[in-house]
């Protein structure tokens, strides 16, 4: 049976490490995997998407020219990530770049795509500035109506 899979990133480490992450552990022949970022509303060129987000972006094949289309600055290191992986593992792919809070733009991802799981990163705040600024995983965990997987960089990779 076909899952529609999510994963949120936002390039930092820990997004990169859960997108390997729950592509080793989580991905299965036959999935639907939706790579989804969310960045914040940048004047004129972000009004065409700015409501529902830009079309789904093919990304089962790095293509510079397709993402240019998009207005996307590729990551070399997620195409890898997702290359290596379909090479073990049969899952269709694609992209979606949202523009807004990126709290409520996941929440929005979710029911767009029909999510069955969602997995992101943990930034790591401490307690306070968790209390000030808010949590994106934690707001995302008590609001999506899928499970969500909340991925931590290990300890090892922390520090580098």
């Amino acid at each position: 049976m076909t899952r529609n899979v999510g994963i949120a990133i936002d390039l930092s480490p820990t997004s990169r490490y859960a997108l390997r992450w729950a592509l080793e552990h989580f991905a299965r022949d036959g999935d639907h995997i939706f790579v989804l970022v969310v960045r914040k509303k940048e004047g004129e060129d972000t009004a065409l998407f700015e409501k529902a987000g830009t079309p789904l972006i093919p990304m089962h094949d790095y293509d510079e020219h397709v993402l240019d289309k998009y207005g996307i600055q590729p990551d070399p290191e997620v195409f890898a990530t997702i290359r290596e992986h379909r090479e073990k593992k049969k899952f269709a792919v694609d992209g979606k770049v949202y523009y807004g809070d990126a709290r409520e733009k996941i929440i929005e991802a979710v029911g767009d795509l029909k999510l069955d799981l969602l997995v992101l990163g943990s930034r790591g705040l401490g307690t306070v500035k968790r209390a000030l600024l808010g949590s994106v995983s934690n707001y995302v965990i008590n609001n999506a109506p899928c499970p969500v997987t909340v991925v931590k960089l290990p300890e090892s990779q922390s520090n580098s």
